[in-house]
């Protein structure tokens, strides 16, 4: 790692773009330095055309104040949005659905959802699971190099979800090309003003619909004819409720685990004696190994909150209606917390990482799924390319909110 330093703590901006552009070494120092010196500090907003600039963020930083933070959804609420900028709460709803909601409206809507990734549930598809990671390996197998990205590690979880929801197979590369764009606000190359976010939106909203209301009229076994004919308080969701559900799964189910997918077999690139560790006991070390992964990776990078009363965090006083921004980036490298925190270990203790939120009401739906998708694409690329390896730098996306890679060149024997 490149040693980078900041004359004072106080040069650093978090809502620098060209700190979201720089290499990740830079912006590990600047985190580093905030943990050290500043662990609560506050930050200006970026102004972004068509978004109201706002008054700015404290930035928590360390491990333990996010954790504790995050339990207490009543003092640190969503309902006023979890982006940094201010967009009107009825789009945040519509882009973000329960994500954006504190209860008990999201208590409510989050149990509609929660049956379809319950353990037992991920459980059941789990042969599902494995035979889509096996037909994404036939397909490169025989090629000796691809794109891990979009060849691999994009695959598994967009087929799954998008399985899971009945998402006709035409439209599968539409569904992922829309969601790069919704999260990839920050990069040029997916958005370049807020009418692309919304036209994305747009057009993912008009397929839930269409899919809705078929499923309404004819139900199916599929995730969606589930949350189309649940109730919340005798009531059954409209099409317009289901596409702001249907919006949040697709984006959370395929986004993220492709980015820790991408991380881990960075990783285990960079570290080959830890490839060699949980290739020669798969089974045994996975549970250690996938928690790790997704600690490196920290997919999602943020998430804001909104005092809902005077407060304090870490001897920081916080005001009423103030917004606090959690960095899980920062806190799964908190060295107060982890020992060792820039070396990938797949036997790391202990997993209690932030790379699935810190918990509390809005601790990831998915978690159980993306976990066992991590485990099945892994053990399938051990067992079919085991010499699989990356070959050049990681194409980066441009953001402070997802920690994604774009493209990144492996290469491994023809099989």
């Amino acid at each position: 790692m490149t040693a980078t330093t900041f004359t004072s703590v106080d040069d650093i901006d978090l809502s620098d773009p060209g700190l979201w552009a720089a290499p990740d070494d830079v912006r590990e120092a600047a985190f580093r330095r905030l943990r050290a010196d500043k662990p609560v500090s506050f930050h200006q907003e970026l102004v972004l055309e068509g978004v109201s600039t706002g008054p700015g963020y404290w930035a928590l930083t360390r491990f333990e104040d996010i954790w504790t933070a995050s339990r207490n959804a009543e003092l640190f609420i969503s309902g006023r949005g979890t982006n940094i900028g201010d967009i009107p709460i009825e789009l945040a709803e519509f882009l973000g659905s329960m994500i954006n909601m504190d209860a008990p409206r999201h208590s409510k809507l989050r149990g509609i959802v929660n049956r379809g990734f319950i353990p037992k549930t991920v459980n059941d598809l789990t042969a599902n699971v494995e035979r889509v990671a096996s037909e994404i390996v036939d397909q490169v197998a025989p090629l000796g190099q691809c794109d891990f990205v979009s060849d691999i590690a994009a695959r598994l979880p967009l087929r799954i979800i998008c399985d899971m929801l009945g998402i006709p197979v035409s439209l599968h590369e539409r569904v992922f090309e829309l969601t790069n764009v919704i999260l990839g606000v920050g990069d040029p190359e997916y958005v370049t003003s807020l009418e692309d976010l919304m036209s994305a939106a747009l057009e993912l909203n008009n397929v839930a619909i269409e899919l809705g209301e078929a499923r309404r009229k004819d139900p199916t076994d599929d995730l969606t004819s589930k949350i189309m004919h649940a109730e919340v308080e005798g009531e059954t969701l409209t099409t317009t409720e289901f596409g702001s559900f249907f919006i949040l799964l697709v984006v959370a189910g395929n986004e993220t685990t492709r980015t820790a997918i991408s991380h881990g077999m960075k990783a285990l690139t960079d570290f080959p004696k830890q490839r060699e560790i949980w290739m020669e006991d798969f089974e045994g070390v996975a549970p250690t190994a996938v928690e790790e992964i997704v600690r490196w990776a920290t997919p999602v990078i943020h998430f804001r909150r909104t005092a809902s009363r005077d407060t304090e965090v870490a001897g920081v006083p916080i005001a009423e209606g103030d917004k606090v921004v959690f960095w899980y980036n920062s806190a799964n490298r908190d060295e107060d917390h982890w020992e060792d925190p820039y070396a990938f270990d797949v036997r790391r203790q202990p997993t209690d990482h932030l790379g699935f939120g810190g918990g509390g009401p809005h601790f990831c739906l998915g978690a159980h799924l993306a976990r066992r998708e991590i485990k099945v694409m892994f053990e399938e690329i051990f067992r079919r390319l085991p010499d699989l390896e990356i070959t050049g730098p990681p194409d980066m996306l441009i953001s402070p909110f997802i920690h994604g890679i774009k493209r990144m060149p492996c290469a491994f024997t023809p099989t």
